[in-house]
């Protein structure tokens, strides 16, 4: 509160005024505090009175409420907030170290998931030859499903792949091959005058390609086939190239064991020109 009492040694302190003309001499009057208004210096003390109570009830409101969700923030004298030094160098490198170990378990669960597809589920396979054309083509590739055969039973006229016996992969590495299933377990296949028959019944074969017969004896690489019994667990594949193809005609790799089949060819997803099911 502002002492407005008269100091008893001294003379009135105060600001000047605008002097007063007595005759020709000028006197400067100071005016002492005690001789404004009332009225100003109680606006004063009110002021100050005023200012008291609001930041004591700051302070109190403070200390009795404290916001716990608020957050304090130190600033340096440039008015940057200010850091904990090595507090927060050890946060950063613990926020970097999660980071990391985040993205390696993404990446180690990706590995994981796309094994247990390619190992169970699908998996794409490379078109080496000209065996299985027009449908698919040398370079194209197909998506295989694993899981067919174990759900239902082979289906003539299925793209399958199937593995070589050990014995039978050549130099070029080549494990599996891709073919279209024509007999099953216990049918009776043959071709006549280059049509395939199935049980003593023709075979209508859209898939291949204009003019393409079954059996030609003009063409050694294009052998007729025997009438003969699909042996059981077994089927009778041929490519639909006719003409091109190491299938079941030949006596060296006959009907193929169900067992060796990978799976069905079901999609064509390359080149993307010709996505499609089989």
């Amino acid at each position: 509160m502002t002492d407005t009492s008269r100091p008893d040694d001294h003379e009135p302190t105060g600001t000047p005024i605008p002097s007063t003309v007595a005759g020709d001499a000028v006197v400067d009057e100071p005016v002492a505090h005690d001789d404004l208004p009332a009225a100003a210096g109680d606006l004063e003390d009110r002021d100050l009175d005023d200012r008291d109570v609001d930041d004591r009830d700051v302070d109190d409101r403070d200390l009795d409420d404290p916001d716990p969700g608020a957050a304090s923030t130190v600033t340096e004298p440039d008015g940057a907030p200010a850091t904990d030094g090595p507090r927060h160098a050890a946060k950063s490198e613990r926020d970097r170290v999660r980071s990391a170990v985040e993205w390696v378990a993404v990446i180690v669960g990706a590995l994981i998931v796309a094994l247990v597809v390619k190992t169970f589920l699908f998996q794409a396979f490379y078109i080496p030859s000209e065996s299985m054309e027009p449908t698919l083509e040398a370079n194209d590739r197909v998506l295989v499903n694993k899981l067919s055969y174990d759900l239902h039973d082979v289906n003539r006229g299925d793209v399958i792949v199937f593995e070589l016996p050990p014995d039978e992969v050549g130099s070029d590495g080549i494990k599996d091959l891709i073919k279209r299933v024509i007999g099953l377990p216990g049918d009776v296949v043959e071709s006549r005058d280059g049509v395939v028959y199935v049980n003593d019944r023709r075979l209508e074969e859209p898939y291949l390609a204009e003019g393409m017969i079954t059996g030609d004896p003009d063409d050694p690489l294009n052998p007729a086939i025997e009438r003969q019994t699909v042996p059981d667990d077994h089927v009778f594949v041929l490519g639909d190239n006719r003409s091109n193809s190491a299938d079941s005609r030949y006596a060296y790799r006959g009907p193929i064991p169900i067992d060796t089949i990978v799976g069905r060819a079901f999609v064509l997803v390359w080149p993307p020109s010709k996505l499609g099911g089989l």
